[in-house]
């Protein structure tokens, strides 16, 4: 297996941030056939497959804010107000993504993008665990 660490800044903002670029980089460095697995090694961020640009990525974010409202309703307290939604996220935004490589590139739809979800304004500077299982 095949493993590299991705340096990503978020910034002090909540981002959809696309890693469709480093992850076909990494893919076809691989080459071959085999599962490309992104993994963030973080208990407040998740990785999504959806379409980026065209405005999906402000809807998704707006949609987390009203599942996941940045207030004080939030055991979990430390940090920016709201914070505790950012531990609860990765329960429905998983902190991890599987997409299949053919022949060195990502097997993704048409519009299929892979985005690192950060909702955690407190931690600017995140990682991202690349992994090729050739097959």
């Amino acid at each position: 297996m095949k493993s590299v660490v991705v340096q990503v800044t978020t910034g002090n903002r909540e981002v959809v941030h696309d890693l469709t670029a480093e992850c076909g980089r990494f893919a076809a460095e691989a080459g071959g056939d085999g599962l490309l697995h992104v993994f963030v090694p973080h208990a407040t961020a998740g990785v999504a497959i959806l379409e980026l640009g065209a405005g999906s990525d402000d809807d998704l974010l707006a949609a987390l804010g009203d599942l996941l409202p940045a207030d004080d309703r939030w055991r979990h307290r430390h940090g920016s107000r709201g914070h505790g939604r950012s531990h609860v996220m990765p329960a429905l935004i998983p902190p991890y993504a599987t997409v299949p490589v053919l022949d060195g590139e990502l097997a993704l739809g048409t519009w299929q993008s892979i985005a690192l979800v950060d909702l955690n304004v407190d931690n600017p500077e995140r990682q991202v665990r690349l992994s090729f299982l050739a097959g």
